[in-house]
């Protein structure tokens, strides 16, 4: 069958992106092909917010039939954590039939080289684009993120995401030349000639295991950076968020056949109520590469069980934020209680521990007492959701019972600086919204260190005193490498105290955010100039999005031949 999209129209079209985003990564500066804004769609073929939500809801009650092989049942399940239920189905495979298809067209598409791979992933990224507001309803109805949140963060921001891996991917696999022609001198006599040529080859199958909280934006890093090394990718959705992914894969299959490649390159991977398939999966000797967002105790059993394939786990830490002194008080505890509040908590990068000297901090206002701090910052974090309409704006909904089971127990762990209240939802008002929850401990106690060192997913924070800065300082440092960070922010005034912050970060690699009193936050990055986590501490063995990510998904081959 005839490719509906050619190699010269694709890389026509696409070719100026992947350049600007090659730039991008190398200067590391703002820049996006994908707009932020709702009111950026509606033309040149994208749905408009209106269209979106009619092409969700059409979703609604379906089947969602990819055509791939090997399809032995229909399962779906998901329920809002808005309180609809969204009866949409997806096929359950046979992997002992799916696996050998997806083998099969991996020599083509192997083939294909690095350019056309990547062009072929930009015009899924393009696609995926142009349905964003479709997508942002996905995700918000499986994640329980706010609208704007899962519009931005699902949409735009995830396929930056997606982008910047395949501009990785492209920078790696060109980085050795396609041929060269070599000579060795021999003195008097003839010298020897070879020409060589150098192929990347993929490892094989890779398993993307998605997120309940994230689907799009943890997933697409590791997606379109094996696809654009060569590799197929089979798609396990987390149960409760599987919509968001199965579109993805859904488009990239139309993609694929369109440009005269075997859709089933890229497959789904749904599972029945209790399953649990991942194990199996992750464990089959046709699957070489992982992709893994969740808890600590998976991501280590995939790390010690998944011998036969490389594996790349982003798990849980604990964030932290040290409060030493301010120049901009109001600022600090504004921007403090926005990360805070953020898709109440339930964010890998969302800070859990504020450690704060018992002695007080200094600010522009004059010293501030360790309970002065808190109980203004608890008052910032109640005056930004006081608006019931402007906290389900940014709280979204609680993910999972889990959530909020660890939620009603903080309390129980110390004294209640800022109690949780419950907030009524008027357009779902089936949903669980809940404000954050601040405990004060004091970080002298043994009992209750077992409470701040250990992550509380959601919206909990909890305010260590600590005996001084020096000590806030160790305590961050065995933090990070006992139980890992995926961020740590500091505020302080002091050169010395920065530096001793600073140094901490850089020994035990974790991501630092300094003083931060505006529009920026600690738990929000920005790709093509972020870094997500450091693949250096046991919160994550990766970062997104780096070299490192992509640069062992294929391998070099070499033939050699004499001149």
């Amino acid at each position: 069958m005839a490719a509906e999209l050619t190699a010269h129209q694709l890389i026509a079209q696409h070719r100026p992106t992947l350049d600007q985003a090659l730039e991008t990564i190398r200067t590391r500066a703002y820049w996006s092909p994908h707009p932020e804004h709702p009111k950026a769609y509606g033309e040149d073929g994208s749905l408009s917010l209106a269209e979106g939500k009619a092409a969700f809801d059409a979703l609604l009650g379906t089947r969602l039939d990819l055509g791939q092989p090997g399809t032995d049942d229909w399962v779906g399940g998901e329920v809002s954590p808005y309180g609809i239920e969204l009866g949409v189905t997806y096929p359950h495979a046979d992997i002992d039939v799916l696996l050998p298809a997806m083998k099969a067209g991996q020599r083509a598409w192997r083939d294909a080289g690095a350019e056309m791979r990547a062009v072929v992933c930009l015009e899924i990224l393009k696609r995926i684009s142009d349905r964003t507001h479709e997508f942002a309803h996905a995700v918000m109805h499986t994640s329980g993120q706010a609208f704007m949140m899962a519009f931005q963060a699902g949409g735009p921001h995830a396929q930056d995401r997606g982008l910047e891996a395949v501009a990785y991917a492209y920078v790696e696999q060109v980085r050795t030349p396609d041929t060269a022609e070599w000579t060795k001198p021999q003195g008097k006599r003839e010298p020897l000639a070879l020409n060589k040529q150098f192929m990347p080859v993929p490892r094989g199958i890779a398993l993307l295991i998605g997120c309940n909280t994230f689907p799009t934006w943890n997933g697409y890093p590791g997606l379109f950076a094996s696809l654009a090394t060569g590799n197929p990718v089979l798609v396990k959705p987390h149960p409760r968020a599987v919509l968001p992914l199965a579109l993805t894969v859904q488009v990239a299959r139309e993609v694929l056949a369109g440009a005269g490649f075997d859709p089933n390159l890229v497959a789904l991977a749904a599972e029945r109520p209790g399953e649990g398939i991942a194990k199996n999966l992750a464990t089959r000797p046709e699957i070489r590469i992982i992709d893994y967002t969740g808890s600590t105790a998976f991501g280590d059993w995939l790390e010690a069980n998944a011998r036969q394939a490389e594996v790349y786990t982003e798990k849980a830490g604990v964030n932290t934020v040290i409060v030493e002194s301010t120049d901009n008080y109001k600022g600090m505890l504004s921007n403090l209680a926005f990360s805070l509040s953020l898709y109440s908590g339930q964010m890998c990068t969302t800070p859990q521990n504020l450690l704060i000297p018992r002695d007080g901090i200094r600010t522009e206002e004059g010293p501030k007492s360790y309970d002065e701090v808190v109980a203004d910052l608890a008052k910032s974090v109640g005056g930004l959701l006081g608006d019931d309409a402007r906290a389900n704006a940014l709280l979204g909904a609680i993910v999972n019972p889990d959530v909020k089971a660890r939620l009603e127990a903080a309390s129980g762990l110390g004294e209640v600086a800022l109690a949780s209240r419950e907030i009524r939802n008027p357009d779902f008002p089936d949903a669980v919204v809940r404000t954050p929850v601040i405990v004060k401990l004091d970080g002298a106690k043994p009992d209750a260190e077992a409470a701040y060192m250990s992550e509380c997913f959601g919206p909990v924070s909890f305010a260590v005193a600590v005996d001084s800065a020096e000590e806030g300082v160790e305590l961050l440092r065995r933090t990070i490498r006992d139980k890992g960070a995926m961020t740590v922010g500091a505020y302080t005034t002091s050169q010395e105290v920065e530096q001793a912050v600073q140094e901490a970060c850089l020994e035990e690699c974790a991501q630092l955010s300094l003083n931060l009193t505006g529009g920026v936050y600690v738990n929000q990055t920005a790709a093509f100039s972020d870094f997500h986590g450091s693949g250096g501490n046991p919160a994550a063995n990766a970062a997104l999005c780096d070299g490192a990510f992509v640069a062992n998904r294929f391998r070099v081959v070499e033939v050699r031949r004499e001149a």
